[in-house]
């Protein structure tokens, strides 16, 4: 299909309508069946970094999705490449799957329209902002960035272009999660007190030991913008793997428990507070940042959200508690959860299903219907500085000496600190060839 048609005709139809009184909802018929529906009928999408969550996940039900065309992925070890393209051959049965170890290919390409991207945490930024100069919707897995600037950067490239982006935060798909934001917006639990937010801690600098060389990985495009290093295949694993590498425990290319499972609770937490498009105003360290937890984040109106407590998030009002977790949701009083959201009372983004493949599917109906969808840019970006304002913290707890750092959510700056606002970028300068651009 041709990438123009698709953004003018088929969007610009769809633009029309969404316009009118009355909700429209296209039926699945009309866009086709996963291999027969005209080529200008389907989203042709383009998979970037071929991992246990790609090639696990996202990519077989991309494959299997009506309105969606997968035709290139990109990973830089080739076994992970040709694994990826093997999958997509095989749903649509023949040979056409383009793999490339360079993502700058696929976003060249005039007949992609879409990105999704599942690299590890430190090549987010410069995907995402790429695929803004290249006019490339996108969904890209969490957490969005591996520091403050970036994460300051994809949020203002995106919002200054016409991309519909999902981050991958897909507990906002499920129902429990969303519901327990519902009951604590509409005061269920009475004025929130607290939030206790129960995942990992920070990363720590890299010091694995070298071992020989992966065949068939472009290891200095692995690294990107972190420094040179020899290769670790704790970082990246040989061949294809089951399970998710630890490079997200180093802070040269993730940001710990605190970011990983963090842009997942924090991402709750704040959901729930109604705190989408602000953030904290105060950061105060634990007395023990050795423990890795028990740093307070504090917001305007000076509820507490806390890291600690229970895995999972806790919201804790006058008038009672709700714990919310991945297959579990709790209250004391027992019947809060019991009685449902009225019609005049708040309610919040719904997916279509639940989970990731309602949250893939939310993203496909936003580009689509050209909607923002459940997590757009600023929610992914507003989570993520979340988890890096805690790791600050914990980092150069040194440096703070038990003194709390003011941070302003809409300059995304702190407050009287030059030394701190330092700390919003990486320690080391990015390698040449991956800095991060200007947008």
């Amino acid at each position: 299909m041709h990438h123009d048609r698709f953004h003018v005709s088929r969007r610009g139809f769809l633009g029309a309508a969404a316009s009118l009184a009355v909700p429209m909802v296209i039926p699945r018929h009309v866009l086709g069946d996963a291999n027969n529906a005209p080529a200008n009928e389907k989203i042709v999408l383009a998979c970037i970094g071929i991992g246990k969550m790609m090639y696990g996940s996202h990519l077989p039900h991309f494959v299997r999705m009506p309105e969606v065309k997968v035709v290139a992925v990109c990973d830089v070890d080739a076994t992970r490449r040709e694994a990826g393209k093997q999958r997509v051959d095989d749903a649509y049965k023949n040979s056409d799957c383009a793999a490339c170890v360079d993502y700058r290919e696929i976003l060249a390409r005039d007949d992609v329209d879409a990105v999704a991207c599942a690299t590890p945490d430190h090549w987010h930024a410069l995907v995402i902002l790429d695929a803004c100069k290249a006019g490339k919707d996108m969904y890209c897995e969490k957490p969005l960035t591996n520091n403050l600037v970036e994460a300051k950067a994809v949020m203002d490239a995106v919002n200054a272009s016409n991309i519909i982006f999902q981050t991958g935060s897909q507990q906002r798909a499920d129902r429990n999660f969303r519901y327990a934001c519902e009951l604590v917006q509409n005061g269920r639990i009475g004025t929130i007190q607290r939030v206790e937010v129960g995942v990992g801690g920070p990363p720590t600098p890299c010091n694995l030991p070298g071992e020989d060389m992966e065949p068939g990985l472009d290891w200095d495009r692995w690294l990107g913008p972190a420094p040179m290093r020899p290769y670790s295949s704790v970082l990246s694993p040989r061949g294809m793997h089951d399970h998710f590498p630890s490079w997200r425990a180093f802070c040269e290319y993730g940001g710990g428990g605190m970011t990983d499972w963090g842009a997942h609770h924090f991402d709750i937490g704040q959901w729930g507070l109604g705190m989408d498009k602000s953030g904290p105003v105060e950061i105060v360290p634990p007395e023990n940042p050795k423990l890795g937890r028990g740093v307070k984040f504090v917001y305007e109106n000076g509820v507490a959200m806390i890291h600690g407590g229970e895995g999972g998030v806790t919201f804790f009002g006058t008038e009672g508690r709700i714990f919310v977790n991945r297959g579990k949701l709790t209250s004391e009083p027992d019947d809060v959860i019991k009685k449902p959201i009225g019609d005049d009372e708040i309610h919040l983004y719904e997916a279509p299903g639940g989970g990731h493949s309602g949250h893939r599917q939310d993203w496909v109906n936003c580009v689509l219907n050209r909607k923002q969808p459940n997590c757009p840019i600023e929610i992914g970006a507003r989570t993520v500085a979340v988890c890096h304002l805690g790791n600050i913290a914990y980092l150069h707890a040194e440096e703070l000496a038990g003194k709390s750092l003011k941070w302003d959510p809409q300059k995304w700056e702190f407050v009287g600190n030059a030394e701190a606002n330092t700390w919003r970028d990486y320690p080391y300068p990015r390698r040449k060839d991956y800095e991060l651009p200007r947008v």
